[in-house]
């Protein structure tokens, strides 16, 4: 049974950082490509963030590049995000997904999903 548990959420203030976590199991890890996206309240879905299965490729949105970084240790079976000068527009729910190998940046592509962790930011 495939399961992506996120974790690290918080209430922190405008400009602070954080690290967000996806632990996976029931799959292959090592060769799924992974992704970040978030929700706001009353928003669309989007796409935040991508990385290969072997981590040399990555993608951000244009929202994000420059202060988000994606990354994966394949040993722990642990894909992270680690989020710095936060922004009250990053408030949203963040979920992290599993697709195949390639890195993509779209939603479809993507065949599980975690349940998601609450991140707010206040000004």
């Amino acid at each position: 049974q495939v399961q992506l548990v996120e974790s690290g959420g918080a209430l922190v203030q405008a400009g602070d950082s954080l690290r967000l976590s996806c632990a996976a199991s029931g799959l292959p890890f090592s060769r799924r490509a992974m992704g970040w996206f978030r929700q706001a309240p009353g928003k669309e879905r989007e796409f935040v963030a991508a990385i290969s299965w072997t981590g040399g490729n990555r993608y951000y949105a244009d929202s994000v590049k420059g202060r988000f970084a994606i990354s994966r240790d394949n040993a722990k079976n642990t894909v992270y995000l680690q989020m710095n000068s936060l922004k009250p527009e990053d408030t949203a729910v963040y979920y992290c997904a599993a697709a195949g190998e390639i890195a993509t940046t779209s939603e479809g592509n993507y065949n599980y999903w975690g349940q998601g962790t609450q991140v707010t930011v206040s000004s």
